[in-house]
């Protein structure tokens, strides 16, 4: 593997890595995506890519975790908003709509992944969803109490509502058809008659 020259080495290389194999992985999934697409999209050539991300899962990897760190910190600030239990979730409900549009590529990511079940990327993407699908959860239920509709299946309800917000954000053309133009406001008022009745 060839080093790049050092005075080549640009600092915004590995953010501009990072967004390009966002974009590859959402298109192609982890195992169809190459890092020679990766690295002409991001502007160096691939053993430039290797000397930033080694390996192509060391890349996945990073994609992933930053995608999931990312929206764990705004769901840790939606759940320190000021005001009651609703206003926490109501800034959760619309703090996932808003980041998933923002971001396209990370719902294709998530998609992609979960409708490949031999890809080596559904792993990594399990480790980093798991763990914070329970936080939510357990945050929920601890914070929630008699607000909660009865006899909720609270996980099944919450990635109902995840499940929603990642379909309209992949959907494409079919997504104005379909659900109408992307609005955290029905996000919301969808999480509020599922969660609260």
């Amino acid at each position: 593997m060839a080093r790049p020259r050092s005075d080549s080495i640009d600092v915004a290389t590995p953010e501009r890595v990072l967004v390009a194999a966002r974009q590859v992985f959402g298109d192609h999934g982890f195992e169809r995506a190459r890092l020679a697409d990766i690295a002409r999209l991001a502007g160096i050539r691939r053993p430039s890519l290797l000397y930033h991300f080694p390996t192509k899962e060391a890349l996945y990897a990073a994609v992933v975790e930053r995608t999931f760190a990312r929206l764990g910190a705004m769901l840790a600030d939606a759940m320190g908003v000021g005001g009651g239990f609703e206003a926490r979730l109501e800034a959760m409900a619309r703090g996932v709509a808003r980041a998933f549009a923002e971001e396209p590529a990370d719902a294709r990511l998530v998609v992609r992944e979960l409708m490949e079940p031999d890809s080596l990327g559904r792993a990594i993407l399990l480790a980093e969803v798991v763990p914070l699908l329970d936080g939510v959860v357990t945050w929920i239920e601890d914070q929630g109490g008699s607000a909660l509709r009865p006899g909720l299946q609270l996980r099944g309800v919450v990635m109902q509502i995840v499940s929603d917000v990642l379909l309209q954000n992949v959907a494409g053309e079919l997504r104005d058809p379909l659900w109408g133009a992307l609005d955290p406001d029905r996000t919301w008022a969808t999480a509020r008659a599922l969660l609260l009745g």
